[in-house]
Formats: C-alpha cells, structure tokens, sequence
C-alpha cells in the first residue's frame, strides 16, 4: 500500500515538473510575455513599425513613412502602396501561423498617425522640389530612389534625393539623363515645328523642372495630322512620365483634384470646348490652386491640397479658350506632317524610347545654364507670368535664342483668338469702334449692346453679371487697345459704378517671329556621333 501511495506521490511531482518547466519555456514564434502571452497584435505591429521607419506629416496634413534605411520616399499609412500592407506581410511572416486582423492593423496605423503628428509638417515634393541650397532635383521614379541633383554649375544622378518624395501609381519611372550634345537636335527631328517654336518648346520643358514659378498651359494647336496628341505625350513623357500621360476631360472639380494630386504634369486631350468651371480651376492650377476637402472618414476634419501644375492640352481652336486661360497658355502651332515623313506609332515609340536619355541630358543642360544666369536676369517691363518670361529671358541670355519675344508676340495672338470666340467681348469692341468712348452702367451696357439671337451661354444675364464679365475682359480687351476703368461713379444720389470703354494710344507692334526654316533638322542616328554644337 505504501509503495502505491509512494509510486502516485511520485507521478504527481513529476507532472507537476513537467508543468512548471512547460511554464518557462516560451511558446512558438517570436514572442515571449509574462507566463508566454503575447504583446496586442497592434502593439506588436507598432514596434515593428517604430524599428523601420520614421514618420512624418506634410505641409497639407497627410501622415507618411520614410524608411529609415533606404530610398528618401514618403509611403502612405494607407492604401496600395501603404505601409498597411508591408507590415501586414511583415507580421505573418514573423509571427508563423498568425495573421493581423484589420482592427489590430487599424489600430496600428491610428497610433502611427498620432506619432507623426508630433513633429513639424515637412515638405513632400512630388517629381520635382528644390534642395535646402537652392538646387533643383527631380525624382527618378526608380526604385532604387535615384534623383537629378540640378544647380548653375551643372547637373549630376544621386543616389538618394536630398529633398523627400511621394510617388503614385500615375507616375512611370525615368531614364537616367547621358551627356550627348546631338540630344536637342534628335528631340526636334521627331516633331514638325520650326526652329522659332522648337525653342519655345525647349525654354517651357526646362521651366518645368522648376517647382516654384507658375507654369503657362502648354496648348498644341493644329489641324488633323499634325501630330498634337503625339506631341503632347511626348512633351508630359519627358517632364514627368507616366502611363497615362494623356487624360480626358474632368468631369468635375473633385476628378480634377483627383488628377492633379497624382502628377506633376499632365496633358488634356482634344480639347474643343473648356466650361467655365475647368477654365477657372486650370487657370488655379498653373498660379497654385487650393483645394479644401473633408478628410477621410471624418465629419470635421480638412485636408488642403495645394495644386501648382505643368499642364499640356491639344486643341484644333485657341478661340475655345476663355479670356483668363488665354493669358496664361503658351501656343505651339504644329505644321501639317507631310505623308513622306509620316511615321507610325511604333517606330516613334522606338526612337523615343532610344533618344530621350540623350534628349533629357541636354534639356538639363540648358536648365543648368539657364540657373546660373537667372539671379541676374532683368525684364525692361513685367508681362503675365512675369516668372516665366523671366526664365525664357536666362534661357535666351545662354543659348543666343528669342524665345521671349517670340512668347510675347504668340501670347498677344492667342488673346486676340479668345477675344474672336468671346460673342460679349466683341460687342464691346464694335461698340468702342462706333462711339470711340462710351461711359454708362453695367445695365447700360446690356441695353446698348445687340444681343445675338441665340445667346451663348456666357452672355450675361442681369448687370451684376454684366459688370463682372467686363472686368474679367479687361486684359484681353487691353490687348486690341481697349481700356477700362470701373474707379468712377455716378453723380446723382444712386452712385452707381460706371464703366468707362475708351480707345487706348496705339502701341509699337510686338515682336514677330521669324520666317519658318526647315521643320526637321539632320540628325544623326542614335548613339552615331554628333551634330556640330553650333546649330543650337
């Protein structure tokens, strides 16, 4: 009996034992709390977060991760290409047999969000942005995070950007610019524009790169078969490149801050009649548009984006641009592509494909010398998109061109194209031709005027509208030498505001451009030699 009781005191100890040791051992994975419990998935996912990764917020209020050994490129928390998903692999592969639930992960990045709200908001530069010492560098879009580092005494490929980016999913990476001085020549063999425009062209793709300045709207104008849409696509493809370099017209104003949020320069294609709602937000667009939205599942929260954009658009009439937009485009009228020199879709592609490393080696050749002049540049007289002018100015001043003004003589003719297609705007004209100067109220002027007999929908409606409509007309008036002046008013005790029409003193004729040379240039073939450094 002893021996029984002895023999089951003995069992018992030993499972006791077994039970204690099992106690101290951890469980399975890379855990190992007190008495084996795991750390909260979320908590867990927030170290592994914290080892890799610091976070940050931007100018406009979005939280983003920057890896702390690798490219210098924000991630969003959230979405496709969010952290979410990596630290959701991350954490299965870790923890084998485990698999986060989308609270833990939701947790998780609520947590992270308030660890990058706790420092300042920094600068998310998308494509372009410029460098604490003033240069300029343009993200790649590699993954590997490469950058062009670009300043007045030359341009050179980084390892890692200087400034810090996003990327998005309309981006495409870019090739890695070669020193080739054949590189502008080879760009204008594959377009039908003369040399006056090809440099025009040049001046506006190197002032894209600049982040800062206020861009015109690049528009391709020209009849069937000359290669607008083609051209357009290019021109985006080497600024910015993406896989829809072309898009629609926007629906509304929230597709359009849909579009512009994920592209430094986008192109709108045939183009052949702007609403009023888009010729505002596209005129924003190029001086810096704002855009108030409620943010992301909240009832009180806003996001602000800022949109300052590079913008292409084909059109067959400049006259479809409203008055506002007119004044801030940049024409480049294509000529018609002779059937001997047509070329398909392919083979363009092809020769794209093989010049464009060459081409933007020499398009940051020229921002590069254009940077070293700029500070001393200095205009006789301001014009609309004084920056801009002041850039094709330091473009001129180091490669001997006119692109200035030949800017200027283009810009006024592109007004005077608006004011045609303006209904209102040329009653006014007639008007001022008649009576030399009129004076009267905005209600005056509806009753003066001859409305056509099916109004356009841009024809005011009451005098309020009237008045605005005027003072929205005023540059381009100016531009065919019609002045106004709103500043006076009535005598009598109504002191309504007068507008006064005047005939302007003529002015000296603008600059023209030159007498069209040769559309394409000889070229040698890629990677063959080089043309002589003196026909640019």
């Amino acid at each position: 009996m002893n021996t029984g009781a002895d023999s089951m005191n003995a069992a018992s100890g030993r499972a006791v034992g077994s039970a204690q040791a099992g106690a101290q051992m951890p469980p399975a994975g890379k855990s190992g709390g007190e008495g084996g419990k795991q750390p909260p998935a979320a908590a867990r996912i927030v170290a592994m977060a914290r080892e890799q990764y610091r976070f940050v917020t931007s100018t406009d209020g979005r939280p983003y991760a920057v890896a702390l050994d690798g490219p210098n490129v924000a991630l969003p928390l959230r979405g496709k290409s969010g952290v979410r998903q990596r630290l959701a692999r991350q954490f299965a592969d870790s923890y084998p047999g485990e698999v986060a639930s989308q609270s833990a992960l939701a947790d998780a990045m609520t947590v992270l969000e308030g660890i990058a709200e706790d420092i300042d908001p920094v600068p998310v530069n998308l494509r372009v942005g410029r460098a604490p010492d003033g240069a300029i560098v343009v993200d790649l879009g590699s993954t590997d995070g490469r950058a062009v580092v670009v300043s007045g005494l030359g341009w050179e490929v980084v390892d890692r950007a200087p400034v810090l980016f996003r990327r998005s999913g309309a981006m495409a990476p870019m090739p890695e610019p070669v020193l080739d001085g054949d590189g502008l020549a080879k760009l204008h063999a594959l377009l039908n524009m003369d040399a006056s425009t090809f440099h025009q062209l040049v001046a506006w793709l190197v002032a894209a790169w600049i982040p800062d300045i206020p861009h015109p709207a690049l528009v391709c104008k020209g009849e069937q078969g000359t290669g607008k849409s083609k051209a357009a696509q290019m021109f985006i493809n080497l600024i910015d490149p993406s896989p829809a370099a072309k898009r629609s017209q926007p629906r509304d104003e929230k597709a359009w801050s849909r579009q512009a949020f994920s592209s430094w320069a986008l192109c709108l294609d045939n183009i052949s009649a702007i609403p009023p709602w888009l010729s505002d937000t596209l005129c924003k667009a190029v001086t810096g548009d704002g855009v108030v939205d409620r943010a992301l599942y909240t009832n009180d929260d806003v996001v602000v984006l800022t949109l300052k954009r590079v913008l292409a658009m084909t059109t067959i009439d400049a006259g479809a641009l409203a008055g506002d937009l007119a004044e801030r485009v940049l024409l480049l009228d294509l000529q018609l592509i002779d059937s001997t020199r047509r070329r398909s879709e392919e083979e363009l592609d092809a020769t794209f494909a093989a010049v464009r490393p060459a081409v933007l080696g020499a398009l940051f050749d020229v921002l590069a010398c254009a940077l070293a002049v700029l500070p001393g540049v200095r205009l006789d007289s301001m014009p609309r998109m004084a920056d801009f002018a002041r850039v094709l100015a330091a473009v001129d001043q180091a490669q001997g061109w006119n692109t200035l003004d030949d800017y200027l003589a283009t810009s006024a003719n592109v007004a005077t194209d608006a004011l045609e297609g303006d209904l209102f705007a040329m009653a006014i004209a007639h008007l001022v031709d008649q009576a030399g100067t009129w004076q009267g109220t905005a209600g005056q002027l509806l009753e003066v005027l001859p409305a056509p007999l099916v109004r356009p929908p841009n024809w005011p409606k009451d005098a309020t509208r009237a008045g605005g409509r005027v003072k929205r007309l005023a540059p381009l008036l100016r531009s065919i030498g019609i002045t106004v002046d709103d500043t006076q008013r009535s005598r009598d005790r109504t002191r309504h505001k007068l507008l006064t029409l005047a005939r302007a003193a003529p002015e000296p004729e603008p600059a023209s451009a030159p007498e069209q040379g040769p559309l394409w240039p000889e070229v040698t073939p890629p990677k063959h030699g080089r043309t002589p450094p003196d026909q640019y």
